[in-house]
């Protein structure tokens, strides 16, 4: 049994947060001692079985943070105040990276520097592996994604009755982190979709509260040519998601790609932009269609589908099929792995460094 500390910004719907959530959970399922240290008015979107500490405080300090044993931080500004307090004797700070926040997010000249704070990391993908160690030469061990077991395929869709849906997620714009999903590209894409095939539906998922505070996501709904679904809990999610024939994903990089996954678990064709972290589990032409943002395929590929259904039905089989490997217990069990490593101080196997950092280890 080992004693976590997880400091934690918010937990409100997103993919980054349920992972938070999802490996907590399943720490403190396993008899692991696990605090979630939260600053006042930190939204909590999901059921958590850990722990949960509230300082009185919109910032978390050093003296918020209990003794433990492991501190992991995750956002970037959580990760200066976490290796204060493990300068202070209150855990081994360890940086569960769920994104690489100089690529998209403002406060680069911030958040770059955040790695060459600690040098025990843990990363989504091969791909953010890559990326981190060739920016800062840091290689960091791999806790890839999971899917909830909420999600499944309920084989609805030849029940529902309706025309073909294509489904995407859409997100508040408002709040300036949404530039990496490409979302404009997105509904362009989707509009020549409902041009050539207008026939079809073209549905947009959104956290509930997001819609509700976003003026752009409401005119878009006030326009009456899209169906925007605001799914309070995973079983609404599931059958959303189950409701889709084709999901489409634009996201120009991210290091999970968590709904593209969730998607094809529930029996949908997966179109979607190479983004990176997506590569771990989308193989294109076998398990879904996959294009490069430059290439500017995607209306093509999901036309492609519209025509095809037998194509469409075997990428849907396939991809159900993969989905099945990617389970939340694996993923609890490689961070359980990751973190053992890192307390014996056991060093990296030097084959897991790209070629240009083994080249480099030799000067």
């Amino acid at each position: 049994m080992m004693r976590f500390t997880f400091p934690i910004l918010t937990l409100s719907h997103g993919g980054a947060q349920r992972m938070l959530v999802e490996l907590t959970n399943g720490l403190t399922a396993r008899g692991h001692e696990v605090v979630i240290l939260m600053p006042s008015g930190g939204d909590i979107s999901y059921e958590v079985h850990s722990k949960i500490l509230r300082t009185d405080h919109t910032v978390l300090r050093e003296s918020d943070f209990p003794v433990s044993e492991i501190i992991v931080s995750n956002f970037y500004t959580t990760v200066p105040v976490s290796e204060a307090a493990s300068q202070k004797g209150k855990g081994m700070h360890i940086r569960l990276s769920l994104c690489y926040e100089p690529l998209f997010l403002p406060g680069n000249e911030v958040s770059f520097p955040s790695y060459h704070i600690t040098d025990k990391l843990l990363v989504l993908s091969q791909w953010q592996q890559e990326l981190i160690a060739l920016s800062h030469g840091i290689t960091g061990s791999i806790v890839p994604v999971g899917v909830s077991t909420a999600f499944r395929n309920q084989h609805i869709r030849h029940m529902l009755q309706e025309p073909l849906n294509i489904t995407a997620i859409l997100r508040k714009e408002e709040n300036g982190f949404a530039s990496h999903r490409e979302q404009d590209y997105l509904v362009k894409q989707l509009d020549i979709v409902k041009h050539n095939a207008p026939q079809v539906n073209i549905n947009f998922i959104c956290p509930p509260d997001e819609f509700c505070s976003s003026e752009s996501l409401q005119r878009m709904n006030a326009g009456g040519k899209y169906r925007f679904f605001t799914p309070q809990n995973d079983e609404e999610l599931c059958y959303h998601y189950n409701g889709a024939d084709i999901f489409v994903s634009a996201s120009a990089f991210d290091a999970g790609s968590l709904p593209g996954l969730e998607a094809m678990r529930c029996g949908a064709a997966l179109v979607s932009v190479y983004s990176g972290g997506n590569l771990q589990y989308a193989r294109h032409g076998e398990n879904c269609l996959l294009s490069y943002r430059y290439e500017n395929r995607l209306a093509q590929d999901v036309v492609r589908l519209i025509v095809d259904p037998a194509l469409r039905g075997r990428l849907a089989e396939q991809g159900e099929a993969d989905s099945l490997a990617w389970t939340w217990n694996n993923s609890v069990t490689s961070f359980e792995q990751a973190v053992m490593r890192y307390m014996q101080n056991i060093p990296r196997n030097e084959s897991t460094r790209t070629p240009l950092l083994r080249r480099m280890a030799g000067y």
